[in-house]
């Protein structure tokens, strides 16, 4: 058994250092920004069922009305709630357009380098572990506004996007739309010796066989959430693969296929929609041409910038997190 826990704590350190080039790996992550605004980024310490032991911080605007959205953002590895939120564009966005956000993190004693356990069992099944523990979070964010629970949605980068796919497809009644940055398919890891596969090179497997996996993980037989994919095709922590993978699994779960019904360009990179039986875009993707591992931000004060650089953070000339907003008309 001692063998067991230093080969798993070993095999956690080198993914969290493979996936956001981890720091020291006991270092908590400290925060490093401090605009006005991050002051009101709170934590909650009891919002209710925590099955996953995961922290909850809340960003409400100053002046919130009741009825408005809420968007669940998911740090990286080695990043911590506060500066992604900052970082990647979200806190400003809240404050521009009027909602509000959950920011769940992670704590050492889950994982070595603050990662989210988007590839074990326990931490992606319905009803347990840290999907379970957001959605608590989801719970509590909603009555402390009231917020409008058909309005709900979630974004992440990297671990954090892994995380979004498992609540996405464990949890898809209870979302609207999510956002996945350089992230991985549901259930391509069910166990820490699979991860490193899935990040790098990638699994693949049929759609159908991607679908079902998502299928399997709830009784859900309504609407599915939208789907929207950021990749950079210069990713060597996690490779491009995985976008096709992904949009291969999301648009099996919708029901269509995974070739484009139209394309078009996001700030000069390349976005295919795929559309259901009705023209309604259920997945999207857009491709960050010579990016590598981050997320995209375009800082400025511009129609359509937000964030700040920092590490795994990138200036990329457009800001995934307001064009993820204009999709789910935020605005």
């Amino acid at each position: 058994m001692r063998i067991f826990a230093r080969t798993r704590h070993l095999l956690l350190l080198l993914l969290s250092a493979v996936l956001l080039g981890a720091p020291a790996a006991h270092a908590a992550p400290p925060s490093t920004t401090a605009p006005p605004s991050t002051a009101a980024i709170t934590e909650i310490p009891n919002f209710g069922d925590n099955p996953g032991n995961l922290q909850m911080f809340q960003y409400v605007p100053e002046g919130l009305p009741e009825g408005r959205p809420v968007v669940v953002v998911l740090h990286g590895c080695t990043q911590n709630a506060t500066d992604y939120g900052n970082d990647s564009g979200w806190v400003e966005l809240a404050d521009a357009w009027q909602f509000s956000l959950v920011l769940p993190q992670q704590r050492l004693i889950n994982n070595f380098n603050y990662c989210f356990n988007w590839f074990e069992r326990t931490d992606t099944t319905r009803g347990s572990g840290e999907v379970a523990s957001v959605i608590s979070m989801v719970d509590y964010a909603i009555d402390a506004v009231g917020a409008d629970s058909s309005r709900v949605y979630v974004t992440g980068l990297s671990a954090g996007g892994g995380m979004t796919s498992a609540l996405l497809a464990t949890y898809p009644e209870r979302f609207a739309g999510g956002g996945i940055v350089a992230g991985i398919p549901y259930r391509c890891a069910a166990a820490l010796y699979e991860a490193f596969m899935c990040m790098n090179p990638g699994k693949n497997l049929s759609p159908s066989a991607w679908g079902d996996l998502v299928r399997s993980a709830s009784s859900h037989d309504g609407a599915w959430p939208t789907v929207s994919i950021w990749h950079g095709n210069a990713d060597y922590t996690v490779a491009v693969a995985n976008q096709r993978e992904l949009i291969e699994q999301w648009t099996n779960v919708h029901g269509t296929d995974a070739t484009p019904d139209r394309t078009d360009t996001v700030a000069g990179y390349p976005r295919e929609f795929y559309e259901d039986a009705n023209g309604n875009t259920v997945v999207e993707s857009v491709t960050v041409t010579g990016m590598g591992h981050g997320q995209p931000v375009d800082p400025g004060t511009g129609e359509g910038q937000c964030g700040r650089t920092a590490a795994h953070v990138l200036d990329v000339d457009v800001c995934a997190a307001w064009h993820l907003g204009q999709t789910w008309n935020l605005s």
